[in-house]
């Protein structure tokens, strides 16, 4: 499972201080680009050179609002990996309690725009981090 923290910045939170929820969305890709990085060893600048990993759905559940100055951890693990996607579960704790649990499915595109198969050496590197 990669982990990712995460403090709850002034720019994440609305006027009452709590986390606005799309900036959650934000910290999930912030979050997937960290993986894709420093676990598969490809960081987007690289992807995105010739295609791109754009999120074919997202279902997400909030439990609890964080706020200002908040440490959260978030944390992903790849749990169904298919010829061109992958699935993720995603959930987000502060002092253990959990704050979003979200499951999203990526798909791998080339410059085409249409869904690619996985290159070997990353497919390899999926199934690793799957069986993590």
């Amino acid at each position: 499972m990669f982990e990712l923290p995460q403090k709850v910045l002034f720019k994440h939170c609305d006027p009452a201080g709590i986390v606005f929820y799309p900036r959650y969305f934000e910290m999930m890709n912030d979050c997937v680009e960290a993986w894709f990085d420093a676990r598969l060893g490809w960081p987007f600048e690289t992807i995105h050179g010739a295609g791109g990993v754009p999120t074919a759905a997202i279902a997400t559940k909030f439990a609890a609002p964080s706020r200002h100055g908040d440490q959260l951890v978030l944390h992903l693990k790849v749990i169904k990996l298919g010829r061109t996607s992958l699935t993720y579960e995603m959930t987000a704790t502060c002092d253990g309690a959990m704050r979003f649990v979200t499951e999203a499915t990526l798909v791998y595109v080339g410059n085409s725009g249409r869904p690619t198969p996985w290159p070997a050496p990353i497919r390899a590197k999926i199934e690793a981090e799957q069986a993590l």
